[in-house]
């Protein structure tokens, strides 16, 4: 597979960008939701191309093309191809976050609760597999600093340890939340290879779960 590094170029003029100087007075809040929302649209485009055709789906003349903005737009969000799967992966991130919020979970042990937030974001993930395959794949190829395994670690480590900040834990409380998830990247991985199950799964993370976490 091509590394995502190589759609990276040197992006056009354009003014519809995010840094565009000298907004109209007053309407620092209105470019502010427009921005957000054209951000929205490229990762949107990105996520839905790369589910039918994995990475080397997210062509950037392609997606700025699905999502309606100008190349040079595109390139102004986002600068290369990494920073559009980092993107697209830290929207389901973000989902897995609110679906947590909404419904915590109920285990009484850490270990319990670690396991309800991975096997969540496994189904989650495994709704659009070629998309889960082609974003952990390139994560795990990425020559570039991507926040999906600092931000798995702290999601364990605040749902597991009674809402801990990730900024306030010890570094041997950091490093066996960031085992676990590490375990369950390969995991995820042997799934979409057909070589695992999702019982098989749950029953694997479980184990290094309750071995990790049960003094957490």
């Amino acid at each position: 597979m091509r590394t995502p590094q190589a759609d990276v170029a040197t992006p056009p003029a354009d003014p519809e960008g995010p840094t565009e100087q000298h907004p109209a007075p007053g309407g620092n809040s209105a470019r502010s939701r427009s921005q957000h929302q054209r951000r929205k649209r490229i990762v949107q485009a990105a996520a839905a191309l790369a589910s039918r055709g994995g990475v080397e789906a997210m062509q950037m003349r392609t997606v700025a093309e699905r999502a309606g903005v100008a190349l040079g737009t595109l390139y102004r969000y986002f600068p290369s191809k990494m920073d559009l799967v980092v993107a697209v992966v830290g929207e389901e991130i973000d989902l897995l976050e609110s679906s947590i919020q909404r419904r915590p979970p109920s285990s009484p042990t850490p270990s319990g609760r670690a396991v309800d937030v991975l096997m969540r974001a496994t189904r989650g993930l495994m709704r659009e597999p070629e998309l889960a395959d082609a974003l952990i794949r390139s994560l795990i190829l990425a020559e570039v600093e991507t926040p999906f395994g600092d931000r798995m670690t702290g999601l364990l480590l605040r749902v597991s340890a009674g809402g801990l900040d990730p900024a306030r834990a010890s570094e041997e409380q950091l490093a066996l939340a960031g085992s676990l998830s590490s375990i369950w990247v390969q995991e995820l991985l042997e799934m979409l290879r057909g070589r695992r199950t999702y019982d098989q799964i749950q029953r694997r993370i479980e184990i290094a779960s309750d071995r990790l976490l049960s003094d957490l």
